[in-house]
Formats: structure tokens, C-alpha cells, sequence
């Protein structure tokens, strides 16, 4: 039976006191995090590496045994039964899975056989499948014939073949290209339309923000924020930004550049971004008051570097601030 909260709100998960204690290890890996995950959302749980994101989810897909706490999936203990969850749940790893001796058909009905699904409806639901991701016209090609989209897209669709109530994405758009990520983010919306609760693990703000009807963030075992993108961002509402894009010189390089920013009257913080070209140097900087004044005296600084800077925003802090806000700034 699905567990059921107060206001007769139906949960798809629930997380209560959990625990993961390694006998080496100096600190817990999680110290007591608890959320609940309505039935029918998109649910993102966010984290820098090491924060305990990949082992609450283990433990919620019934990889790692929780030390402490409790961890129920659409109505099932994890921990008490974990094949009973197995049942309920479908996981996407980051990583391909697929039997690469087999083809892609024979992957779904595989995974549909073993978990108990009708021979007659199998068949008919993996042809569905394959249908609805677009790989109708290859079900007889092997996982290593196909692009990086077309892995994704298959094993969204041997997750499905058992008809989950939770689906699991682990960095679900990681590596694809626009054109596949935009498909992949129209299917997540289809599954929550088709009443699938999804949680999403990801490095990619922008990917939560706009999937995700609520947000955890997690670190050092902790969990530190839950609520929806737009609740989470509104309470920074008084911080500004300076998003700076610039091609490096050919003298200096980026960490110094990013000091020399820091130095500047009015800049609080400097952040080094990844640059989704991956061709220049990516900056945020926090100010205090209006960003705009601080255009000139950035590209002075930028020129003096004898970088060329190629793209200023000025901008209303987003789901990335609160993340690193909250998390910190060093590397991981």
C-alpha cells in the first residue's frame, strides 16, 4: 500500500532519520536526512561529490543498506523488502548497462522476464516502447551500433518495462547532445503527465530548474534545502550577478584572472563556471548593489590580462547561486 501523510497527500518516497555509517570512514556518510517525494513529481536531488546524493540513492534502489533510518518506495522498505522494491522502482545509472550481446528488443524483454511481466505483454510493450523513443526502426541492433542519445533512450525504456512507479535518472543528460537532451526532457515530462514520480540526480542547474517540481540539495551528509526552484531562488533575492564569457590571452590564465576579479570594489565573490562552448573562460561574480557599474572596470581588468572578453549578462541570482551558496565554492 502507497504510504499516505497527512492531508491525504499520496507519497511516492519517503526518507525518515537515514543513516549510512562505513566502519573506517571518520564521518557519517549521511547524519539523518529525511524528505518525502510526492507521488507524480519530478523530484531533483542535487549535491556536490561526496555530499551522500549517490548513497541515499543507493539505498533508496536497494544498492547500499541504510545503517540507520527508514527508506520506503511507493509503499515498500527498502530495507525490509528489498525485492519487493526492486518491483516498484527503475533505475537509469549514468553509466550503459546494456547487454551488448544482446539487441535492443532483447534488452527490454529481458529485463520485463525478469521482473515477472507476461510474455504476450512484454512483446507488446516493448514494441510500444521502442515506438515512443524513437527506435522503432533498429530493434535488432546491439547497444554498440547506436549514439550516446540512443543509449539513454534505451535504457528509459527497459526501465519502463515493468511499469515502475518511481524512475531513478542518474545524470540522465550527461554527454548528450541539444538535439537528445531536449528529447530527453520532453519524455521526463510525458512520464510525470502519465503519472511516473521521477527523481533526478544531476550536476546541471539548469536541467533541475526546469524539470523539477522541488529540489533537495544535500552536503556532507546533510540535507540543507528543500523546496521548489523558484522558492529556493526567490530567497536570494537580494544578491546580483555578473555572468563575464571571455577567450583567453595568451599570457595568464584563469585562476589569476579570477583574483584580480575578486580585488575589484563591490565584488563580493568570483566563480569560475564551466563554459558550455568549452572554448573560453567562464566567470559569475556577486556584487553588492547594481552589477552594471561594474562592467567597465571587469573589461579593464579582462583586457589587461590580454583575454577578450566576448559576452557580459547581468543577472538575477538562479538555482546555480543557491546551489553554490550553499554548498561552497571549492572544488570537489
Amino acid at each position: 500500500m502507497p504510504v499516505v501523510a497527512s492531508g491525504e497527500t499520496t507519497l511516492a518516497v519517503e526518507v525518515r532519520d537515514l543513516v549510512k555509517r562505513y566502519a573506517k570512514a571518520p564521518v557519517d556518510s549521511l547524519t539523518g536526512v529525511s524528505f518525502q517525494v510526492k507521488q507524480g513529481e519530478v523530484f531533483g536531488f542535487l549535491g556536490p561529490n561526496g555530499a551522500g546524493k549517490s548513497t541515499t540513492i543507493g539505498i533508496l534502489t536497494t544498492r547500499i543498506r541504510p545503517t540507520g533510518g527508514r527508506a520506503v518506495v511507493a509503499g515498500v522498505d527498502v530495507a525490509a523488502d528489498p525485492v519487493g522494491a526492486r518491483r516498484v522502482l527503475g533505475v537509469v545509472p549514468q553509466q550503459n548497462n546494456l547487454d551488448r550481446s544482446l539487441s535492443v528488443r532483447q534488452n527490454l524483454i529481458y529485463h520485463a522476464s525478469y521482473h515477472g511481466v507476461p510474455r504476450a505483454t512484454r512483446n507488446q510493450l516493448a514494441d510500444s516502447l521502442l515506438e515512443q523513443f524513437g527506435l522503432a526502426d533498429r530493434p535488432d541492433g546491439r547497444p554498440d551500433d547506436f549514439s550516446g542519445g540512443q543509449i539513454q533512450r534505451m535504457m528509459i525504456a527497459r526501465a519502463l518495462m515493468h511499469d515502475p512507479a518511481v524512475l531513478f535518472l542518474d545524470e540522465p543528460s550527461t554527454g548528450l547532445d541539444p538535439a537528445a537532451r531536449l528529447f530527453l526532457w520532453e519524455k521526463i515530462a510525458e512520464l510525470k503527465e502519465a503519472g511516473t514520480t521521477v527523481v533526478i540526480t544531476t550536476h546541471d542547474m539548469d536541467e533541475a530548474a526546469t524539470l523539477s517540481d522541488r529540489v533537495a540539495i544535500i552536503d556532507h551528509g546533510t540535507l540543507l534545502a528543500l523546496d521548489t526552484p523558484q522558492q529556493l531562488v526567490q530567497g536570494m533575492h537580494s544578491e546580483r550577478t555578473l555572468d563575464c564569457t571571455m577567450e583567453p590571452g595568451p599570457t595568464g590564465d584563469a585562476a589569476s584572472l579570477g583574483i584580480a576579479l575578486g580585488g575589484l570594489a563591490g565584488v563580493r565573490a568570483v566563480d569560475q563556471l564551466d563554459d558550455p562552448a568549452g572554448t573560453g573562460w567562464r566567470y559569475r561574480i556577486d556584487v553588492d548593489g547594481e552589477p552594471a557599474p561594474l562592467v567597465a572596470p571587469v573589461a579593464t581588468v579582462v583586457a589587461e590580462t590580454g583575454a577578450k572578453l566576448t559576452d557580459v549578462r547581468l543577472g538575477e541570482p538562479n538555482l546555480e547561486d543557491v546551489f553554490i551558496h550553499l554548498t561552497g565554492r571549492a572544488l570537489r
